[in-house]
């Protein structure tokens, strides 16, 4: 499979993995020839980038962490709980997330085991999948990271689950904020922007009545947009006010707002999230919880056409877990002629040699 930008995709290409709408039903399915009309319609959902079948990429795979029947699952969980509350407000609100607490507890304790039980750096494709609201993407999104995260910084059984809990439920205060705001397809105002920002109390309010989850949850909520420097909010807490867990949600949720698609902005590359991320260590986003997050997810997707520093061409063949960020490389392109076989480029075992570029517009001599 081959990862390319959705300006590159052309009618005749074979779409190399299914892409599933809000309903868990697929809208796409891989092996399908595209056609004008589906092609148009990939636009129409602002989607960015898919994976393409051909021949210079037979034999590369990917495959996401959480299974699609998994993630299906959690997401709806996630949207019943969160659109119960809609329109609640105080006490009421945290009645129902009570009534769901046992829910959202086997949902936390179903992906803590996905993640344990797991050796790889962690995958998750946020455009195979269609949602109407981000937010629920999101949540599950976010406790992934979190818990990945968490695992990685040596958290035992019991911290992982309330990191967990804390992770799905940050942003629980945003069913406090108008729907017309939390969907705007331009930038909020001043005035909006002060708005949606309330959500973090909001959530606070709602999560610290609860009597079957821990007071660290609430918290998560409150503190997962404070920076280390005091420039976050609500409250401009600075590095030893914030909870460890909150720190680690930071990071999470920032990685996750920057690798999705949004109606305003268009998604990143895992590598360049990583990369603004990292600029901000150690002032913005606590150091070990960065250097946790480089650890533990996909840098370049397999897939994925770079231009290495020695002036090689390749794409993404597989990753090496114990260095996410010098993963194989099949080589096509030496000197900038095609070869006439490809073959495989360890970076691990070459470290003079770096990533200089990810180009998904790239266009093969074979394709369509």
């Amino acid at each position: 499979m081959r990862l390319i930008s959705i300006d590159t995709l052309k009618v005749g290409m074979i779409i190399g993995r299914t892409i599933w709408n809000e309903a868990g039903h697929p809208l796409l399915q891989r092996g399908v020839k595209v056609s004008p009309t589906m092609l148009d319609r990939l636009k129409q959902l602002n989607i960015k980038y898919t994976y393409i079948d051909d021949e210079l990429t037979a034999g590369i795979e990917i495959e996401e962490t959480v299974p699609v029947k998994v993630r299906q699952q959690v997401v709806a969980n996630i949207t019943q709980s969160f659109d119960s509350i809609r329109k609640m407000e105080g006490k009421k609100a945290s009645f129902v997330i009570e009534k769901q607490a046992k829910v959202l507890n086997s949902l936390v304790d179903n992906l803590l085991d996905t993640i344990l039980n797991s050796k790889e750096i962690l995958t998750v494709l946020t455009d195979a999948y269609l949602y109407d609201e981000y937010i629920y993407q999101h949540s599950f999104q976010v406790s992934l990271y979190a818990l990945a995260i968490g695992r990685e910084l040596g958290y035992n059984a019991n911290e992982l689950h309330i990191l967990g809990l804390g992770a799905i439920l940050h942003d629980v205060g945003k069913m406090s904020i108008r729907t017309e705001l939390l969907q705007k397809p331009t930038r909020l105002t001043d005035a909006e922007y002060e708005e949606v920002k309330t959500h973090a109390r909001h959530g606070f309010d709602i999560l610290r009545n609860l009597h079957t989850m821990s007071l660290i949850v609430a918290h998560c909520a409150f503190q997962h947009h404070e920076r280390l420097d005091g420039s976050g909010y609500p409250r401009g807490l600075v590095d030893f006010e914030i909870h460890p867990y909150a720190k680690i949600i930071a990071v999470a949720d920032v990685f996750d707002a920057m690798t999705s698609n949004r109606v305003y902005r268009d998604k990143m590359l895992p590598y360049e999230a990583i990369k603004i991320i990292e600029s901000g260590k150690g002032t913005l986003y606590d150091a070990k919880v960065v250097d946790a997050l480089k650890r533990t997810v996909m840098h370049y997707p397999n897939g994925s056409v770079v231009l290495l520093s020695d002036g090689r061409r390749g794409v993404i063949s597989r990753q090496n877990t114990a260095t996410p960020g010098m993963p194989w490389v099949r080589i096509f392109e030496e000197n900038g002629q095609h070869l006439a076989a490809t073959y495989e480029c360890n970076l691990q075992q070459h470290a003079e040699v770096t990533i200089e570029a990810v180009d998904l517009s790239y266009t093969y001599t074979s394709d369509v």
